[in-house]
């Protein structure tokens, strides 16, 4: 035995480990969007949860995602921790799916040319060359997912082959065979090992793996490693509470609880039930006898399975005790703590997910920001302390989301490759700004209410009227931005941009009625300078949500996303049949309210009328 052969075993290890990342990252990436609905959704009850948790598992390939994105979900109040209880056990099961596949190891293909193809030394080759063909000539976005997959599989079998390689030259001194014998004979240190590599790897899936790989020296016994198993368990759940208890909510710390509850229960019984079952003669038959890859990963699964069954009446249990152990925070009255506990980092592995709970944010923004809007309109007509301060909290509010739900997505850029999520992240943060800005408009349109207040000034009756008709308008145009934003809803995103076009016409007329009116004296300096600023929020609002339709449209329409000045004047210039007509009816719509509502104005009985209200 030389460095160099514990060398090509560590590099063997390296190389499994980073074909397990990249085959389990391709898996949770491509599955993402189902991983959210199914989690959402299929936890009604503990059976469907336990279901689900091993299916998911199973899918991504990692029990530590599963509960961890678990505890994300309950810390964001999207499924209670009642619900995640049977997810956290299914995960235990579902994360023997890959000793089964590592189990390939064992097979026997002399004289058989067909099964010849299914040996490691033949699938990691395969695996490699058909990733790499399906990544250089890739189609669509999917398709490299499934490449990036398929060659982490390939890479996963190259190290086991390493590592495989390198033992079978180590036990040659006699080392491994002297390390193994200790083991059947301390079951204590067993698991002290298994427990350790474990937590060091942080993956119970890549420890048994290394398990398997050792297996193929024929010198492990069952004696050997079922304390390692055992140990195995432990190591990795305490690194999954260890993840979940990082800047979480109460409930989602007891998540990660559960899980060590749950592991500790299931290594105590294993523990235990070997033992008896050892001295009862039970296990003679297999106790010293040689064990497989497949062996180790058929006691993996009868382990999880068996504890599964055993313990699953108790969750009521576990779910008690996780109280006890994690006391509830006091209440926090903010109004959106929610939405900003469900912005967590646990969700990073799963892009689908995370851009969930930012979709979550940001729909909040904009009902604040439109519902804003509105009131802060009201105050021109009728000025209101209440609604004043409300618009003014409302605004800090938005402001605190917008600036983390910046801060997250800054954060989820550094987690994403696929072109797919790259595209929503920089659609979510232009949204971000868009409704940021909508909010500081409502906060200036009060603040003109109040400086009229404060200066006993008021617009001109004729003024309000128009500003009556605006407003009624930008109500129009904000319903469709919400429809846009609220469903990707192409259809609505085309109703903007004729009624954007249709406020900068009316802006036009108002300008013109209020230079008519400061000439014959009808409205006051003060106030009319006033009116001008709110004819500017008005045309800005408008912008904002333009900006929101466009950015809609072009996400549908890639050839137009970085071409949108020429899109718009495009549409502007009336080159568009659909645009025309819409703008021509709109346009029709607003104008006769404007004319009919001067008409009236002037001319109240039959003359000519330019009352002012005050000011």
């Amino acid at each position: 035995m030389s460095p160099f052969n514990i060398i090509s075993l560590l590099g063997g290890l390296a190389m499994f480990l980073y074909g397990m990342r990249i085959m389990g990252d391709g898996l949770k990436e491509s599955s993402s969007g189902p991983l959210k609905n199914a989690l959402e959704k299929l936890t009604s009850t503990p059976l469907k949860a336990f279901l689900l948790g091993v299916a998911m598992t199973a899918l991504i390939q990692s029990s530590t995602a599963t509960i961890v994105i678990t505890s994300g979900l309950v810390g964001a109040g999207i499924i209670s921790l009642h619900q995640s209880l049977g997810i956290i056990i299914g995960a235990n099961v579902g994360t023997t799916v890959t000793g089964q596949i590592i189990r390939l190891l064992d097979l026997d293909s002399s004289g058989t040319s067909f099964l010849q193809i299914f040996k490691p030394s033949t699938l990691a080759p395969l695996a490699l060359i058909i990733g790499i063909v399906i990544i250089m000539t890739r189609k669509n976005k999917g398709s490299a997912k499934v490449g990036q997959i398929i060659i982490g599989f390939g890479i996963l079998f190259s190290g086991l082959l390493s590592m495989t390689d390198a033992v079978s030259v180590l036990t040659e001194g006699g080392l491994i065979e002297g390390l193994f014998s200790q083991l059947g004979k301390n079951p204590f240190l067993a698991y002290a090992i298994g427990a350790a590599v474990a937590f060091v790897l942080q993956s119970s899936s890549a420890s048994i793996g290394i398990l398997q790989a050792f297996s193929t020296s024929g010198l492990l016994t069952f004696s050997a490693i079922y304390a390692v198993l055992v140990g195995i368990y432990l190591g990795d759940c305490v690194t999954t509470a260890i993840v979940c208890n990082i800047g979480a909510k109460p409930d989602a710390k007891r998540v990660g609880i559960v899980n060590i509850l749950f592991n500790l229960s299931k290594t105590l019984a294993i523990l235990i039930g070997v033992t008896i079952l050892h001295h009862l003669g039970v296990l003679n038959g297999i106790w010293s006898r040689t064990i497989t890859s497949g062996g180790i990963a058929n006691t993996n699964t009868i382990f999880n399975l068996a504890c599964a069954l055993l313990f699953f009446p108790a969750l009521g249990l576990y779910e008690k005790q996780s109280h006890k152990l994690v006391k509830d925070e006091p209440k926090t009255v903010g109004k959106y703590d929610a939405l900003l506990d469900a912005l967590n980092p646990v969700f990073f592995s799963t892009p689908a997910l995370a851009f969930a709970r930012c979709y979550d944010a940001l729909q909040a923004m904009y009902d604040v920001s439109r519902n804003s809007i509105l009131r802060a309109f009201d105050t021109l007509f009728e000025y209101n302390e209440a609604a004043v301060a409300q618009v003014a909290e409302d605004e800090d509010s938005v402001d605190l989301l917008a600036d983390r739900i910046s801060n997250y997505l800054v954060q989820i850029s550094a987690h994403i490759t696929a072109p797919d999520h790259v595209e929503i992240l920089d659609h979510y943060h232009s949204l971000n700004t868009e409704f940021e800005r909508l909010s500081d408009h409502a906060l200036n349109i009060t603040e003109i209410a109040t400086s009229l207040r404060d200066h006993n000034a008021a617009f001109q009756k004729t003024a309000l009227s128009e500003v009556s008709i605006l407003k009624k308008l930008l109500s129009q145009i904000l319903y469709y931005s919400d429809k846009t934003f609220k469903n990707n809803d192409i259809t609505m995103a085309r109703h903007i941009e004729p009624l954007e076009q249709v406020v900068d016409d009316i802006v036009s007329v108002m300008k013109d009625h209020h230079l008519e009116r400061l000439r014959t004296g009808a409205c006051s300096t003060f106030a009319g300078t006033e009116f001008l600023n709110l004819l500017s929020e008005a045309e800005r609002i408008s912008d904002v949500c333009s900006n929101i339709g466009v950015a809609t449209i072009a996400r549908a329409r890639p050839e137009i996303k970085h071409q949108v000045h020429d899109y718009i004047s495009m549409l502007h210039a009336g080159r568009d049949e659909a645009f025309n007509r819409e703008y021509q009816a709109a346009h029709d719509y607003f104008f006769d309210q404007i004319y009919e509502m001067t008409e009236i104005e002037r001319n109240p009985d039959g003359g000519d009328s330019n009352d002012s209200i005050a000011g």
